[in-house]
């Protein structure tokens, strides 16, 4: 029988080996991900006191985090463009061997400011990761089978977030806190030999133009203003002038980077994009419900393993309910939408996240684990009815052409607004701790009454420290840290619902019975 023409452009040694291709691409990307996620559950070994941790402020978490993240998205268009010009297979093998060696030097950090320079080295492999596994799936897969391949590429992301706390936990029980980090490095090795031996190479016969300098405004000025917000967080003070230029700066820096991109003819970020009203609502959804979920994340970490007393294997598998539920809706929430539209299913999603949000508010040191739970698994059903619906928008608000360009905002978004989550309710929480907890530290020498009143596990490591004496504030730390918590559930809940307002003006509504197929054209329009 003749084969079709498009069967002709993959040759027949790659189509033959294309799933085992797809296994390889899923392991690189299973532990860029999984990091992620293992490293929740680690958040409270690391801020302990050596030798059990590094002993690391919140604001030094907060940045271990957000170096990865700031880098990650930051890169993430030029990683695409140097894989389209020297080879995506070139650019895989080196992000992964950069990621590894990233992974390693981490593990082995002696202090909060090692391990955040090597986080951002694991976030410059990861963004050379990333993009090509998706450009190399693309090119060994026919047409027919690319929504197969890309549904189970996908899938490995919700496997990550489920079974990295696990690993996590289990990693901490058994091992030191720099484990959760070294166990990258027999992957990376395993995937790295795989890639070589089954990987094709391939490159775009006409890349985009490389933009460094759009690059460079854009990493700088996120950071200066993800710095800004974590020190007036950490001083408790957000009219001290290093926390004021911080924070002007960085807005200046990116209004530079817009003006630069809307003036350039080869930009990283094509601000026309964003004239489409449909496609910046379902844009500012995705920073937002990420702004908000990351947010609460840092904080139920310290709520379950500090004020709980459970284990970091124990708050493993307490937010399994998480990914499971993503896992279990995410397939379906297609036919919420066919049913309700993407207005309803997106506003719904987002209104079901605020209002597990706000339950935060109400939790004590005594609420029910079960009900936690329940909180973790609707918290993931909201997730799942935003992520679908508006990943679906985004790629039909623009000509098809753009599917790749949409697909990179979106992820560089969602990055971005998971970093201002953390940064934002992480000074929300830090600020509203410090102010609880000040007035229960006279009894200290002044020396420690500061850096007691960083975090609950500052208080709680020098409660330690002074034994008997110390018990005193234990009772005192768990009450600030709860109040904390409220504040900032209640402002995470206040995020969710302006993104619920943002759809519920912006996205397209169900189309009229005998009009699906025009959906995408209307769409289109609706932006112009």
């Amino acid at each position: 029988m003749t084969t079709s023409a498009p069967a002709s452009r993959i040759p027949e040694a790659v189509h033959r080996r294309r799933w085992a291709i797809l296994g390889v691409l899923m392991l690189s990307l299973l532990i860029v991900v999984l990091d992620n996620s293992i490293l929740n559950v680690a958040i409270k070994t690391i801020s302990s006191p050596a030798p059990t941790g590094l002993g690391a402020t919140q604001s030094e978490i907060e940045w271990a985090i957000n170096a990865y993240t700031l880098v990650f998205a930051g890169l993430l268009f030029t990683a695409g463009l140097v894989g389209d010009r020297v080879g995506r297979k070139k650019v895989l093998l080196g992000g992964i061997l950069l990621f590894g060696i990233g992974s390693a030097l981490a593990a082995e950090s002696g202090s909060p400011d090692q391990l955040i320079a090597y986080r951002a080295v694991m976030a410059l492999g990861a963004a050379f990761v990333m993009p090509a596994t998706l450009a190399v799936l693309m090119n060994v897969f026919e047409r027919e089978e690319q929504p197969k391949a890309i549904g189970i590429w996908a899938g490995g992301v919700g496997l990550a977030i489920a079974i990295g706390p696990i690993t996590g936990g289990e990693l901490l029980d058994h091992f030191w806190w720099g484990s959760v980090f070294f166990v990258n490095v027999p992957i990376v090795i395993l995937a790295f030999v795989l890639m070589l031996w089954l990987v094709p190479d391939s490159r775009d016969p006409k890349p985009g133009r490389l933009d460094p300098v759009g690059v460079v405004l854009s990493v700088v000025g996120l950071v200066l203003l993800v710095y800004g917000i974590i020190k007036g967080g950490e001083l408790a003070d957000f009219t001290d002038p290093k926390v004021l230029a911080a924070i002007l700066g960085g807005a200046a820096v990116l209004a530079a980077f817009i003006v630069f991109e809307k003036r350039s003819d080869h930009p990283s970020l094509d601000v026309t994009y964003f004239k489409n009203k449909v496609f910046s609502a379902a844009m500012a959804a995705i920073a937002l419900v990420f702004f908000a979920l990351m947010g609460v994340t840092f904080f139920s970490v310290f709520y379950i393993q500090s004020v709980r007393g459970y284990s970091p294997l124990q708050a493993g598998l307490m937010m399994l309910p998480l990914a499971a539920a993503q896992m279990i809706f995410a397939p379906r929430a297609r036919l919420v939408v066919d049913r309700f539209g993407n207005k309803a299913t997106t506003t719904g999603g987002l209104v079901l996240i605020a209002a597990t949000l706000a339950t935060f508010a109400t939790f004590e040191a005594d609420t029910p684990i079960w009900l936690l739970e329940v909180i973790f698994f609707l918290m993931g059903t909201g997730m799942a009815h935003i992520m679908t619906p508006t990943s679906v928008v985004i790629m039909q608000a623009l000509p098809r052409e753009k599917a790749g360009s949409a697909s990179a905002l979106s992820n560089t978004f969602r990055q971005v607004g998971g970093a201002l989550g953390i940064a934002v309710l992480g000074s929300v929480l830090s600020t509203a701790y410090r102010n609880g907890i000040e007035g229960k530290l006279g009894a200290l020498p002044p020396n420690l009454r500061d850096t007691a009143g960083e975090s609950i596990e500052a208080t709680l490591g020098i409660a330690e420290k002074l034994g008997r004496n110390g018990q005193a504030l234990v009772t005192p730390a768990n009450d600030a840290f709860l109040h904390a918590m409220h504040v900032t559930a209640l402002w995470g809940a206040g995020v969710a619902l302006v993104g619920a307002v943002v759809v519920a003006a912006f996205l397209p509504g169900k189309p009229p019975a005998g009009r699906q197929d025009e959906q995408e054209p209307q769409l289109v329009a609706a932006g112009e």
